[in-house]
C-alpha cells in the first residue's frame, strides 16, 4: 500500500522528542493518515529550543513517516547570554503574560515582540524555503500543510505553496493575531500592523484554513473568504486501553499547563472550607498536578492551607498524564483570565472526556468549552468567582464518591477521537486535490 499512498508534507516546529499539547496534534494525525491513504512527511527543526521533553510520543509516529531535520538559528541562547537565564528561560507556563516581569523580561518581550516577526523562529523561513523547494522538485507531494504556532511555520509554507502551486492547508492550533497573549507582547504600531499583514497574506492565499474552535472557526470566515474548516483536537482511545485501579482518595487531577492567570482561588477557598468542616474529606483530597505549574498556583494553594492535600507531579510523559485523568474523581479545566479564551477548546478538554470523570470547568459559562461539557454531560462549568456553585459541585461528587456513583457518561464523544479526525482530515486534503473546494 506504501507506493499508493498520497504524501502530505507537514510543516511544523513542534516534534517529538518534544513535548507538551502543541506536538500532539500532528503526531496522531500522522499516526492514523496511513489508514486513510496518506504518507505524512514531517518537516521540523533538528535542534529546536525545548522546554519539555516526552520520548513516548516518538513510538507513536508510524513506520512509514519521513522526518525531514533541518537546523534552525533561534535568538533565545543569545538572550539568555545577554540578559541571563532567568530573564530569557521559559520559568512561566506563558511567560509573555506573566503576572510579574522582571525588567529584563519585559526588555525580552519588547525586542522578541518588534524584532521577531511573527515570532523567535522567523530566520528558519529562508532557509526553509529554499531547501523544500529543491526537495520537493526531487520528491513531490500532493498537500502540504503548515501548523502552528509558531506562525512562521506558515509563513514558509506560503513561500512554498505559491513557487510551487501545490495546495496549503494552514492548520492553526491558536489564532493569530486574535491569541490571548497578543496584546502583551508590547507591540509598536509597525509590528502590530507587520503582524496583521502577514496573518491576511496566510488567511488569503492558503487552500484552506483549518480551526480548532468554533469560534475561532467564525473569526477567520469573517477575515477571508478562502473556505474555513474545523477540525478540532481530540483524545486518541488506545491512549485509553490502560487499566487504573482507583487509589481510594478523592483526587482532584489538573494535568498539562497550570497557569497563574488561571488561577481558580474560589476552588482552593472552597476546598479549604469544607476541609475546616469535614475531617473525612481533609483525609482523602488529594490535589495532585501532572504538568509544568507556576509557581503562583502552588503559593495560593498553600496560603489556603492546603499543603498537605497537595502533590506537584510536575511535568510528565503523556502517558503518565493519562493515567493521572483516568484516576481522577474530579478532573480541574481553569481557562485563563483572558476574554480572548472564550473561544478556546484546551487539548486536555478531549482527554478528559475520554477519561470519564467528572469535569470541573472554570471560565466563561458561554465559550466553547463549557458548549462542549454542556453537550457531553461531562461535568459543569462556572464562573471564577462563583465560590457556591464550585462549592456544591465538590459536595455532590464528594457524596457519589462516598457512595461508589461518581461517574458521568462521555456522550457524543466518539466524534472527538483522533481515528475520526484523522479520517476528516484525510477528507479534506482528498477534496483539495480533486478540487472539490473552491475559494
Amino acid at each position: 500500500m506504501g507506493n499508493e499512498m498520497k504524501r502530505v508534507l507537514v510543516i511544523t516546529y513542534y516534534w517529538p522528542p518534544s513535548g507538551g499539547s502543541g506536538v500532539q496534534r500532528w503526531v496522531k494525525f500522522s499516526k492514523y493518515l496511513p489508514e486513510n491513504g496518506w504518507q505524512p512527511v514531517i518537516y521540523t527543526p533538528e535542534n529546536p529550543d525545548l522546554t519539555t521533553r516526552d520520548k513516548t510520543l516518538g513510538e507513536e509516529i508510524p513506520e512509514c513517516a519521513e522526518v525531514i531535520r533541518r537546523p534552525i538559528f533561534e535568538p533565545y541562547g543569545l538572550g539568555r547570554r545577554l540578559f541571563g537565564k532567568d530573564a530569557a528561560s521559559q520559568t512561566e507556563v506563558n511567560p509573555i503574560n506573566a503576572q510579574h516581569k522582571s525588567l529584563k523580561q519585559r526588555l525580552m518581550m519588547a525586542i522578541r515582540g518588534n524584532f521577531f516577526i511573527p515570532d523567535p523562529r522567523c530566520m528558519w523561513i529562508g532557509p526553509s524555503v529554499r531547501f523544500l523547494k529543491k526537495y520537493l522538485h526531487r520528491h513531490p507531494v500532493d498537500i502540504i500543510v503548515s501548523t502552528g504556532p509558531p506562525h512562521s511555520m506558515h509563513l514558509i509554507a506560503r513561500k512554498v505553496a505559491l513557487a510551487t502551486g501545490i495546495p496549503w492547508i494552514a492548520d492553526f492550533r491558536d489564532p493569530w493575531t486574535k491569541m490571548f497573549y497578543f496584546k502583551h507582547l508590547h507591540l509598536g504600531r509597525w509590528a502590530g500592523h507587520r503582524h496583521r499583514v502577514l496573518e491576511q497574506k496566510v488567511l488569503d492565499d492558503a487552500s484552506v484554513i483549518v480551526a480548532v474552535s468554533p469560534l475561532v472557526q467564525q473569526d477567520f470566515k469573517d477575515m477571508t473568504t478562502t473556505p474555513v474548516k474545523l477540525i478540532t483536537n481530540g483524545y486518541d482511545e488506545s491512549d485509553f486501553e490502560q487499566v487504573v485501579e482507583p487509589d481510594g482518595y478523592f483526587n482532584l487531577v489538573h494535568t498539562g499547563l497550570f497557569a497563574s492567570d488561571g488561577n481558580p482561588e474560589s476552588l482552593w477557598k472552597a476546598l479549604a472550607d469544607k476541609c475546616r468542616t469535614d475531617p473525612e474529606f481533609k483525609d482523602m483530597l488529594r490535589i495532585r498536578l501532572a504538568g509544568k505549574t507556576d509557581r503562583e498556583i502552588i503559593m495560593s494553594i498553600r496560603e489556603y492551607g492546603l499543603d498537605g492535600n497537595l502533590f506537584d507531579l510536575g511535568y510528565q510523559s503523556h502517558q503518565t498524564a493519562v493515567r493521572e485523568q483516568k484516576g481522577a474523581s474530579v478532573l480541574l479545566l481553569p481557562l485563563r483570565k483572558e476574554p480572548e479564551y472564550k473561544a478556546v477548546l484546551p487539548g486536555k478538554l478531549f482527554e478528559y472526556l475520554a477519561s470519564c470523570r467528572p469535569v470541573l470547568g472554570i471560565g466563561q459559562t458561554d465559550g466553547a468549552m463549557a458548549t462542549i461539557i454542556r453537550d457531553t454531560k461531562a461535568g459543569e462549568v462556572f464562573d471564577w468567582d462563583e465560590e457556591a456553585g464550585i462549592s456544591g459541585y465538590i459536595n455532590r461528587c464528594w457524596e457519589q464518591f462516598k457512595a461508589g456513583t461518581l461517574e458521568v457518561s462521555g456522550d457524543n464523544i466518539e466524534q472527538y477521537s483522533r481515528r475520526a479526525l484523522s479520517k476528516k482530515m484525510a477528507g479534506l486534503m482528498e477534496s483539495l486535490i480533486n478540487s472539490d473546494i473552491q475559494k
